[in-house]
């Protein structure tokens, strides 16, 4: 009697499927690396995305080969990032969980939360920084006063940088709702 074969790569049996479903989450997992997030929190993502119905914890063990602590882990990080939610399944009493489709929605989400608090948190960071130099200004050496000039110039470039972060995902963020993804997916930038 021989063994039923391993449901890895989701039980794809079709070489060309298999393939492009290891490429994908492979791919996600270096995007994400990338981007300074989990390698697993890619692929948890891809497989997700890929799968036509819900996946438990136990599903995504199985499929990602990687274990149950360090999946529930990672997709409580997708679930706060709004990339995944849990939905119910009838009949199932595990929890079961897809992938959020809207991407644009996923991006506002990340540049909501993430990124924008940290840019926030930089300004704020550097406006303390020039303050307390500006403050100790009168009872600096003069050679200390320059450096101290030139560290506040310094900022104030930075300070602009990021202020005009903070202007592209403010601006971004106000198209999120009213773009389509189709119109934008055969633009060839030059």
């Amino acid at each position: 009697m021989s063994n039923p074969r391993p449901k890895t790569n989701g039980g794809l049996p079709d070489a060309n499927l298999r393939a492009v479903h290891d490429s994908m989450l492979d791919g996600l997992g270096q995007l994400f690396d990338y981007f300074g997030f989990s390698k697993v929190i890619g692929q948890l993502y891809g497989a997700l995305l890929l799968s036509p119905t819900p996946l438990s914890l136990d599903d995504l063990v199985e499929r990602l080969d990687i274990s149950k602590a360090n999946v529930s882990m990672n997709l409580r990080t997708l679930e706060h990032m709004g990339m995944v939610r849990q939905v119910w399944v009838r009949g199932g009493r595990r929890k079961y969980y897809e992938a959020e489709t809207d991407f644009w929605q996923i991006i506002a989400n990340i540049l909501k939360g993430r990124e924008m608090r940290d840019v926030e948190r930089a300004l704020s960071v550097m406006d303390d920084d020039v303050k307390r130099l500006e403050s100790s200004m009168p009872q600096l050496s003069e050679e200390e006063r320059k450096l101290s000039e030139l560290y506040i110039e310094r900022i104030s470039q930075i300070q602009a940088l990021f202020r005009f972060a903070q202007l592209i995902i403010t601006s971004i963020l106000s198209q999120v709702g009213d773009m389509d993804l189709k119109e934008v997916s055969r633009v060839d930038i030059q």
